[in-house]
This record gives C-alpha cells, sequence and structure tokens, in this order.
C-alpha cells in the first residue's frame, strides 16, 4: 500500500534535482549535470580546515600553509564541497529562497565529508543565529544541516550550545581583520548547557566556510565555556588554489 502510494505521489510530484529544478530519479537528488557541476572535495584536505591541496599521501597529517602560519582554534575541519558553479547554488537556494529541503540531502554529504571526525564527537551545534536575523529569515540553515548530520551519524544534536548575543548585520565585503573585529563578542556559550559543554568534543556545523573568523568565534567560546576540542564541518567553502 504504502509504495502504491509513493508511486502515485511521484506520479503527480514527479522527483526535481535540489539544485535545477530538473527531473531526476529519487527525491532530494542532484541531476547529472548539477552532480558534475557540484565540486565535492575528496582525496587529500587540509586536515584543520579541510581545503584541497596538493601533498604526498605518505604524509600523516597533512596541514595546508595558511593552518601553519595562522593555526585556527578548532582541531579538524571538513567541507562537502566548493562554494562555486552548482555548489554556491544549492548554497545561496536553501539559505535565501526557503529551500529547507536542501538540508535533507545536505545532511548526507555532510556525513559523508565529516566521517573521519564522527568517532571522536561527544555533540553536534550549529553555529548561531542571533534572533533578529532568526525572525527575518525563520530558520537557521546551521541548525537544519546540525540536525540532520546528527540523524545521519546517530549523534548527539544540541541545537542551543552557543548563542549569538549580539546583532552585526552582513559580513559579505569585509576581510578577515574585519570580520573578527564585528565578530567580537558576538558568540557566547549558553549557561543552560554548561554540563553538555564542558570536557565535550564538539562539532561544529555551519553552511559556508569564508575566512572562517565566525566558526572562529564559535570555537573560542566552546573554548572558553571548558569544552575539551572542537571539530567543524561546514556544507561548503570558499575556493583557494590548491
Amino acid at each position: 500500500m504504502k509504495a502504491k502510494f509513493q508511486t502515485t505521489i511521484h506520479l503527480l510530484f514527479p522527483p526535481r534535482c535540489v539544485a535545477c529544478g530538473h527531473m531526476v530519479e529519487s527525491d532530494f537528488g542532484l541531476c547529472a549535470d548539477c552532480w558534475a557541476q557540484t565540486a565535492f572535495i575528496g582525496a587529500v584536505v587540509c586536515d584543520v580546515c579541510g581545503r584541497p591541496v596538493t601533498a604526498d599521501t605518505g604524509e600523516i597529517r597533512v596541514v595546508c600553509d595558511d593552518c601553519l602560519c595562522d593555526p585556527p582554534p578548532w582541531r579538524q575541519g571538513r567541507s562537502a564541497f566548493l562554494y562555486e558553479a552548482a555548489g554556491r547554488q544549492i548554497v545561496l537556494a536553501f539559505k535565501h529562497g526557503d529551500r529547507t529541503e536542501i538540508a535533507r540531502p545536505a545532511g548526507r554529504w555532510l556525513f559523508n565529508a565529516a566521517q573521519s571526525l564522527l568517532s571522536k564527537v561527544d555533540v553536534i551545534a550549529p553555529v548561531p543565529l542571533h534572533r533578529f536575523r532568526f525572525l527575518q529569515r525563520r530558520f537557521n540553515q546551521a541548525s537544519l544541516l546540525a540536525e540532520r548530520l546528527a540523524s545521519e551519524a546517530g549523534g548527539a544534536f544540541c541545537p542551543d550550545l552557543l548563542l549569538r548575543t549580539k546583532g552585526f548585520g552582513s559580513l559579505e565585503g569585509l576581510n578577515r581583520s574585519e570580520r573578527a573585529r564585528k565578530l567580537k563578542g558576538a558568540i557566547e556559550a549558553n549557561p543552560k548547557r554548561a554540563s553538555v559543554m564542558t570536557g565535550a568534543n564538539v562539532l561544529l556545523v555551519d553552511d559556508v566556510l569564508t575566512s572562517g573568523a565566525t566558526l572562529r568565534a564559535a570555537t573560542e567560546a566552546c573554548l572558553t565555556a571548558n569544552a575539551k576540542e572542537v571539530s567543524i564541518v561546514t556544507l561548503a567553502r570558499v575556493a583557494k588554489p590548491a
């Protein structure tokens, strides 16, 4: 009966590519063209920021020059794909187009990207959204991603582990130091979740890694609140030369 119902639904509402809207074989997937245009990150990456790099496969831990020169406060990081072409289209549709259904396949992509991190994780939490921005957007895209990832991984999900206590407007167009100044004091640990945070290995989730300023502020808030270690995973990251 259930199979017949699903068949009827697909006849009335055929599955569509989450990026371009063209018909596909199954729900919440990408068509062949969009799949080819989505730069999923694999092979060798920087263990700290998840950036694709060129390195000898025999190296125990690969770390890019940027992370060697200016190490971020988190231990490890990964991203599912580069923020370009169809990948950028997916993120913008999800973030600004009310396409919350994209969180479902994105959870699988995040799970694939973060597999090497998940065995040590105690709690999965989103980068927080300020309440005014939440009222404007009606959802926190990072929270939807973190919840789907936790579901895929069978891990603990804490949507309010961190709080964004200060609104600061858009960060677009700002360089890294300007972003850091604007974010100073904007993210804090939720005192109601102190027992969850203390001594925990935290995995922070966000939609895009650009300069890393937001994730740095969120990580520092976790460490200040006595988290043992923090890792990060994002749906996309801004591309840099390998």
